[in-house]
């Protein structure tokens, strides 16, 4: 891996951890505002609007200027959407105006990839960057717990600055302050980022010519053998991991009677299983051989399914003490339940998303087919979280939802298997895997 790519790997932990910890940072703000339960996964739902509005424009902005430049100033608008947040708007908004940098980050993020470096070291770097991206997850959604805890933002709002001068007066304000400055940090590590020299034609705003083109994309990497299955997964993974963020803090207050701040940790720790994940798949797993991951899909959602009716009842009481804290037994048996369902994630993702980039960019642009992922990622994640937050607005269960979650995936990997193998069956496509760009 040459220097560029490790600028690329510090900006992504920046802006990602910020990500994370800003989502703890406006569930604060919502409830200090009183605002209703199901108002909380429509955080989520107003980031990804973005995706899918802006997506036939995205891949096109991502290709016209070097991607370092896209990285600065996409960071820059998350700046701008804190700022909001901090100052007044409505955090729905104010996150949806995160969200459009967000939306316009990605496909500069992963198409340098393919710029960069040669298809055999996809996986590999996908593996860096999807488990410096889950550190950064389980660091930013702790430190959004941190952040709002109410000794931590005493100390921040009486450091010295002039926070109430300003109007910042409480902890998710406070949390907020700390966050723009990390992606300020994350913007100016951008300006480092090389231009690798990568130049596509003129892109066609046009509102008509850009959804043709945009359509052409879509029906390209859906048609593709390999394509439509790497899509698939990845559709399915981060519909259902959106859900699972805020289902895994329900469940923590359901089984272990956690608040915010101790399920936001709980949370971090599914990321981390999603790292040691990525990690062996790094290891174990080639572009050559990627497809032989899907089963953990199923895995991954059948633990999910056994886990939903788990509580502290079921558990012998007492515990360790770790670092002077103690924790109890059920809680225990949480990490390592949310561990394996990570790791069972990061194993059969990374591998996918690899996949994916590498069809991609042999069919088409590195930002086009980015931009395709992500609308269609993104979509699965708004049609998700509105069904959702409607089973939380009717009242379901914790427990019930999780099952109805953990089936949805089992049954989802089920059929993406089986519409692999047909596809084998008729034209054996694997061969296709790691052949260069068409010129």
């Amino acid at each position: 891996m040459n220097r560029g790519f490790y600028s690329i790997m510090c900006a992504q932990f920046l802006s990602s951890l910020a990500d994370n910890a800003l989502l703890i940072a406006a569930i604060a703000l919502l409830t200090q505002m009183n605002a209703p339960d199901w108002m909380t996964p429509l955080l989520k739902l107003f980031f990804v609007v973005s995706y899918i509005c802006l997506a036939a424009y995205v891949g096109l902005f991502a290709d016209s200027m070097p991607k370092g430049r896209v990285m600065f100033l996409t960071n820059m608008l998350k700046v701008g959407g804190c700022l909001l947040m901090l100052f007044g708007s409505h955090p729905l908004l104010a996150y949806a105006v995160v969200g459009i940098g967000a939306a316009a980050y990605s496909p500069a993020k992963y198409g340098i990839l393919t710029e960069l470096l040669p298809p055999v070291k996809l996986v590999l770097a996908n593996s860096w960057i999807e488990g410096l991206t889950v550190a950064s997850i389980i660091l930013g959604v702790v430190m959004g717990g941190v952040l709002i805890n109410d000794a931590v933002s005493y100390a921040i709002l009486h450091s010295g600055f002039p926070f109430e001068a300003l109007g910042i007066a409480t902890p998710a304000q406070a949390a907020i302050s700390i966050i723009v400055l990390i992606y300020l940090a994350a913007a100016a590590v951008n300006l480092l980022i090389p231009d690798t020299g990568a130049r596509y034609p003129k892109a066609d705003f046009r509102p008509i010519e850009t959804l043709k083109t945009f359509y052409h994309s879509c029906s390209i990497l859906w048609k593709d053998r390999l394509g439509q299955i790497s899509l698939s997964v990845t559709t399915l993974f981060w519909g259902a991991g959106a859900v699972l963020q805020f289902l895994v803090l329900k469940w923590a207050e359901y089984a272990l009677g956690m608040n915010l701040s101790e399920g936001a940790i709980l949370q971090a720790v599914v990321s981390i299983g999603i790292a040691i994940g990525a990690v062996l798949a790094a290891q174990l797993i080639s572009l050559k051989n990627s497809l032989k991951v899907l089963w953990m899909g199923v895995i991954m959602g059948v633990l999910v399914t056994c886990s939903a009716y788990f509580n502290q009842s079921m558990v012998p009481a007492g515990g360790i003490e770790l670092f002077g804290t103690p924790i109890s037994w059920a809680v225990c048996v949480a990490v390592v339940i949310m561990i394996a369902v990570g790791i069972c994630a990061g194993f059969f993702v990374v591998p996918m998303n690899a996949l994916l980039q590498h069809r991609g960019y042999v069919l088409m642009s590195a930002g086009k087919s980015i931009a395709v992922q992500n609308f269609n990622e993104n979509l699965s994640i708004l049609i998700m979280l509105g069904i959702y937050s409607l089973l939380i607005h009717f009242g379901m269960s914790a427990p019930a939802t999780m099952v109805t979650f953990g089936l949805f995936v089992v049954v989802s990997m089920l059929l993406v298997i089986g519409k692999h193998i047909k596809n084998q069956r008729e034209y054996d496509s694997t061969h296709l895997i790691g052949e260069e760009k068409r010129h």
